[in-house]
């Protein structure tokens, strides 16, 4: 997992060290292109999106802490889990419930934008897995449960553990964009970017005969680098997709009501794949 984070940090400083070095090319695209007509590409513009996300993660360790107990389960799978093609995606009394992304972006500069939104996600522990323990529990109901040094999860007495309202990824990024095509009704521009933020999740975890913790509260942090596609029409709609690698690190998770110490911490990598639309305005004249 070091080795990935380092390649991951490496990858994050350069995205961003491009954006230090990189000339200024507004003059050379302006000699092609009449930004009067190019949406999201001119400093002052902003934009606001709203879009739906399928999202992965690589297995992790999650380490558990609190009274009687301290141990470690490795190689831990999880999945996502978006709702049905139905109303909810666009009721606004539900619209919240799918797994959703929201962008709010104000370029600072010609062709790069400051971008800030929300990912929420959906993070689902397969239930129907065996997995490795490392530790000790002091329960000897529960310890008896540990054979050979894995504990098999699939009948939900000893584990179960989600983010699914949701593993929400609070963030902020950079964006620089590149102009593709340029017409009277439709223009369409590419972007990468990278970005940081905090993990926000409301966890339901349910360990051992605890009462089950189902609330929000800040549990760590995350990184990423996105690249994506737009297309606007008629100047102002906009049609997004987007494609975002990340790595996600909480070392507080709550595990148990009644503020008690308990809580658990793990890290993993995503990917994730999201689309929706927007509609991209001037804030000044052009």
């Amino acid at each position: 997992m070091k080795k990935f984070f380092k390649i991951f940090a490496f990858l994050f400083l350069g995205l961003n060290l491009s954006f230090a070095q990189e000339p200024d090319t507004t003059q050379e695209i302006s000699d092609d292109f009449d930004f009067s007509i190019k949406p999201m590409s001119k400093k002052g513009q902003m934009f606001v999106f709203w879009g739906w996300n399928r999202a992965a993660f690589t297995k992790s360790d999650i380490h558990f802490r609190g009274n009687g107990y301290d141990f470690t389960l490795e190689n831990v799978a999880a999945h996502d889990r978006p709702s049905e093609l139905d109303w909810a995606y666009v009721d606004p009394g539900q619209i919240s419930k799918p797994q959703f992304n929201f962008r709010l972006g104000y370029f600072i500069k010609d062709n790069l934008a400051l971008v800030v939104g929300t990912d929420h996600m959906k993070y689902v522990m397969d239930q129907e897995q065996t997995v490795k323990f490392k530790g000790n529990i002091s329960d000897p109901v529960y310890s008896a449960m540990v054979q050979n040094g894995e504990v098999d999860l699939t009948d939900t007495k000893f584990l179960t553990f989600e983010h699914t309202d949701g593993l929400n990824y609070v963030n902020a990024g950079l964006e620089k964009y590149k102009p593709l095509l340029s017409k009277e009704k439709i223009n369409v521009m590419w972007s990468y970017g990278a970005g940081a933020g905090v993990l926000f999740p409301k966890s339901n975890v349910k360990l051992f005969d605890n009462e089950r913790s189902d609330r929000f509260h800040v549990a760590g942090f995350g990184l990423d680098a996105r690249a994506n596609i737009n297309a606007v029409f008629w100047k102002h709609w906009m049609a997004r997709a987007e494609g975002k690698l990340g790595y996600i690190n909480m070392p507080d998770i709550k595990t148990t009501l009644n503020n008690k110490p308990d809580k658990a911490s793990q890290d993993f990598f995503f990917g994730q794949i999201n689309f929706g639309i927007g509609y991209t305005f001037n804030t000044r004249k052009i």
